[in-house]
């Protein structure tokens, strides 16, 4: 197992792991778009870099990845709305990039929208069917990272919820939302920090994996039940059964990795 590793992106994610991964006893090389976020990186322990990655380029990682085995790719397409982008293009420039390096393994952060919508049961051997922008994209840059002859992961996260992060603050005190009966599908921070840790110790790789807390309330049982926790307006929902969404099931984790999630996400 290599000592070193790089995190590019340390966000919301992508910082608290990097933190986690210090304490295990790595030597993190941890990027960010924000020359002000640099001084915190480094007074976690981690080793700073400031790198962008553009559809037109990337900033020099030579340094960044120097001598590490392990890349952990946590640039998240931005693409929600109508925000607009090319995020293809920029993987693409990473993996010229990891040319000529010491990088032996890829742990790629994707999302559950590759799968797009239905009402079947997904595993990771679903065929996928990306309906959103993002998630067109994301499934061809997990396409593109796959054919390269490093090893990588994917891993594919369902709705993230943590500290400062919980959907409910944007449907606490709307009306008429939709699909009341349809199941949810979420990740809380500290197990998608212990998913990644357990595929470092266990060195899983050329691989893909659904991580997903495996209960799925309703939206509107999980919703209000979490509005309520939070003192918030509780959301309405349209009545009638309208279950149109998928279940993500992590069977991956569940019966190869034998992963114990550690968060509820009633909690």
């Amino acid at each position: 197992m290599s000592k070193k590793i790089a995190v590019l992106g340390c966000g919301w994610l992508g910082l608290p792991l990097a933190i986690r991964l210090v304490d295990l006893g790595y030597t993190v090389h941890g990027s960010t778009t924000s020359p002000e976020k640099l001084k915190v990186l480094l007074s976690k322990g981690i080793v700073p870099f400031h790198i962008r990655i553009t559809e037109e380029g990337i900033d020099e990682t030579h340094t960044f990845l120097k001598s590490a085995q392990t890349l952990i790719v946590n640039i998240p397409p931005g693409l929600r709305g109508k925000k607009t982008g090319n995020y293809v293009a920029k993987i693409r420039h990473l993996v010229t990039a990891l040319k000529d390096t010491s990088i032996q393994n890829v742990l790629f952060i994707s999302s559950t929208s590759v799968y797009g919508d239905s009402k079947e049961v997904i595993t990771e051997k679903t065929n996928l069917r990306p309906q959103t922008e993002s998630g067109k994209q994301l499934a061809e840059a997990e396409n593109l990272l796959q054919c390269e002859p490093f090893k990588t992961t994917v891993l594919r996260f369902g709705g993230l919820i943590g500290p400062e992060r919980h959907p409910v603050t944007h449907l606490s005190g709307k009306t008429d939302l939709p699909n009341p009966d349809s199941p949810v599908n979420l990740i809380h921070l500290d197990d998608c920090i212990g998913v990644i840790e357990t595929i470092l110790t266990k060195n899983v790789w050329d691989t893909i994996i659904n991580a997903v807390y495996p209960n799925h309330p309703t939206r509107k049982e999980y919703y209000t039940v979490m509005a309520q926790k939070k003192a918030l307006p509780v959301p309405l929902f349209v009545p009638g059964n309208q279950a149109t969404g998928k279940i993500i099931r992590p069977q991956y984790l569940l019966e190869n990795l034998g992963y114990s999630f550690k968060r509820d996400i009633h909690l």
